[in-house]
């Protein structure tokens, strides 16, 4: 089928685009049987293969990031220890690269010649305060991956909001397409900013805070309950669904705002 649909493109039988369609459907058939390695995500979706790791042995995570580079010529690992990320960097052949984000907990595992293509996206991250930095880089990592242009400005939170309102004037001189604002603790800080701004705001509660509504559930909750529209909220510590989320949304932008200057 795949040779038919390029044939089809050469004599001109089909567009580019219906192509594109025609090889996403395919490739969702050729892995409908198969649950392990889907190595079609990332042209089906737009969205790379991320290997978490918590659970995994540092030998599986590194079969299964040389196995994902070969095939697709990249694999990414989230919520990676550091004493694994140790271990893993001797264990990745020389003939592949690997770029280390030790403070977002993830390793990027590239063949030498794959190159990320930039997608015109623009998004902005804000973080509550310094202690929500790690899971703000990790949503940084993943749109960065994804093609985006990332905009960051952190320790902005809630307890001295006059360090908010110049960030958020920046993003929307920018021209940010979405907003991720990640807090910890009370978690108020998504809901001003959704209030201030005109664009999808991403909220993401992280697992700082203690006593009642420990490990980030007082965050989740106040997300969960805000007023503000045009918020919407992911799980606790989930700095890369809202990376790919994020992504999702800037690249569907860019790819509007492109055909737009080209007609």
């Amino acid at each position: 089928m795949l040779r038919k649909i390029l044939e089809k493109v050469f004599r001109r039988d089909i567009s580019v685009e219906e192509a594109e369609r025609l090889l996403k459907i395919f490739v969702i058939e050729e892995i409908e049987n198969l649950a392990r390695l889907d190595v079609g995500r990332e042209l089906r979706r737009g969205i790379p293969e991320i290997i978490f790791a918590e659970g995994k042995t540092v030998e599986e995570l590194a079969e299964l990031a040389v196995r994902m580079a070969n095939k697709n010529g990249r694999a990414i690992i989230s919520k990676i220890s550091k004493e694994c990320m140790e271990k893993l960097l001797d264990l990745i052949p020389k003939s592949i690269s690997i770029q280390v984000h030790e403070r977002a907990r993830i390793a990027v595992i590239k063949r030498e010649n794959f190159r990320v293509e930039k997608s015109g996206g623009k998004v902005g991250i804000l973080a509550a305060g310094t202690s929500d930095i790690p899971i703000a880089e990790e949503t940084r990592v993943i749109c960065e991956e994804m093609g985006c242009q990332v905009f960051i400005a952190y320790d902005v939170g809630v307890a001295g909001i006059h360090r908010l309102f110049k960030s958020l004037k920046d993003m929307i001189t920018k021209d940010v397409d979405v907003l991720v604002v990640v807090a910890g603790m009370e978690g108020t800080l998504p809901s001003i900013a959704a209030g201030l701004v005109d664009i999808p705001v991403i909220a993401v509660p992280t697992s700082i805070g203690y006593g009642f509504g420990e490990r980030g559930i007082s965050a989740l909750m106040t997300m969960l309950h805000s007023c503000s529209l045009g918020l919407a909220v992911v799980n606790i510590d989930g700095g890369v669904p809202a990376g790919i989320m994020a992504s999702m949304i800037a690249n569907r932008v860019a790819k509007y705002r492109n055909n737009l200057r080209l007609s």
